[in-house]
């Protein structure tokens, strides 16, 4: 399979469908579960969430000519913003030419927490507790048989004890930290139920009061890395040199790792590409957001989480590293046909591949705001789209479009 499409976005969406069906093998319900009303059912929602009125609808793309670790990849993106798709797809091509991306993932280990308060003796109380360090690892395995069967399960436990060198704050309080093995699965409820299982015999052997037994979206020991190359001539412009474009990039970053301003808009340009990924493919976007821009302050300050600067050779090298607990199977990708679709498009093997395929897209994101940024402006291309996005279509009357509500007590109490 191929991810260079050219041409790709000039065609129909039926089109487009077609190549994509084609490229994957689709079935003929595959065929159709992206058109209104073909994917998630409104009986599969009502399940899903309480409360349901019916199934919410966004645009999902195709962003094409990726390589990562020589292999191609057409990824779906589910996003509303104009220019992500296209700038992701744009970018991917010029690195193709370098080389491609470059991906790996770490050990996936994600966290639980148990936590522990009023002990008579903090220090005393984690010393018994990391005494029995095997049993609790046991007890908790034992609450997730089929974790453990399938090669994953809590591995490791550490106790740490909370507030201890700031006396006023907080009291002392004990953290039992687990790391567990979720394999494919992202994990939130099997973590769950694992602090749950351990969490009485904690508070017998501490002696203290188990008050909040749950997992942590801080996965920084579940990590995904990209990394690319660029030479500094496929970066040139009609107007500006590639070295010159390669300097206000790099110039660009250190802006974002200078100022806590321009350091969230940056990183949030990065996460426009992981988020439309995560949500295509059922992940827990909220957890990969909060996870991410923990580890982009975790030296003290908010700073950019993309690293850019000067090679060898003087080519553009930029990389990427964040807490990626990515998932194929579980949640809600085990309910919505959307989601099993969108990973059967992108063809990962497992949860570490997609986090690096994440990964290198969010990488591609930033080094394509970076490169409109410093040359032409952000505003040309993005508001093309844009406008594009809000032409109304020729059959729409203005009837049809949204008209707030006005609800006169509330605008009374603005005005007063």
């Amino acid at each position: 399979m191929t991810s260079r499409l050219p041409g790709f976005y000039t065609l129909p969406v039926e089109e487009r469908m077609r190549i994509i069906s084609n490229l994957c093998d689709f079935s003929a319900e595959e065929d159709r579960v992206f058109e209104p009303g073909g994917g998630l059912a409104m009986d599969q929602a009502d399940k899903m969430i309480e409360n349901a009125l019916g199934v919410f609808t966004l645009p999902i793309g195709i962003a094409t000519n990726f390589q990562i670790n020589q292999c191609d990849y057409v990824i779906p993106m589910v996003v509303e913003e104009p220019s992500i798709v296209a700038s992701a797809s744009n970018v991917a091509r010029i690195v193709r030419k370098a080389g491609g991306f470059t991906a790996q993932a770490s050990q996936r280990r994600m966290v639980g927490q148990v936590q522990v308060v009023n002990c008579p003796d903090s220090a005393q109380s984690r010393t018994r507790l990391m005494n029995r360090k095997q049993d609790l690892l046991e007890l908790a395995n034992q609450a997730q048989p089929k974790m453990k069967a399938r090669g994953g399960g809590a591995l490791d436990l550490d106790v740490r004890i909370l507030n201890q060198e700031s006396p006023g704050s907080w009291p002392d309080m004990l953290v039992v930290q687990v790391a567990v093995d979720t394999r494919d699965a992202m994990g939130a409820n099997v973590i769950d139920t694992m602090m749950e299982a351990i969490a009485p015999a904690v508070e017998k052997i501490s002696g203290g009061a188990v008050y909040l037994r749950i997992l942590s979206n801080y996965t920084d020991q579940c990590l995904a890395q990209a990394r690319c190359a660029v030479p500094a001539a496929l970066l040139a412009t009609e107007t500006l040199p590639g070295e010159e474009v390669r300097d206000r990039i790099i110039a660009a970053y250190g802006f974002a790792e200078s100022d806590v301003y321009r350091a969230v808009t940056h990183n949030k340009g990065i996460m426009n590409g992981i988020d439309a990924v995560a949500v295509a493919t059922g992940n827990d976007w909220r957890a990969i957001e909060a996870g991410a821009h923990a580890y982009a302050a975790r030296n003290g300050g908010y700073r950019s989480m993309t690293q850019w600067g000067i090679g060898p050779n003087g080519e553009l090298t930029g990389s990427l590293e964040l807490p990626m607990p990515a998932a194929t199977v579980g949640g809600s990708i085990a309910v919505n046909p959307s989601a099993r679709t969108a990973l059967k498009i992108l063809k990962v093997s497992d949860a570490a591949e997609l986090a690096q395929v994440m990964v290198a897209v969010g990488l591609a994101q930033n080094l394509a705001a970076l490169r409109a940024l410093v040359t032409d402006g952000i505003q040309k291309g993005h508001m093309a789209l844009h406008a594009r996005a809000r032409t109304p279509a020729p059959s729409e009357s203005h009837d049809q479009r949204y008209t707030p509500t006005r609800r006169p007590k509330l605008m009374e109490m603005r005005r007063l």
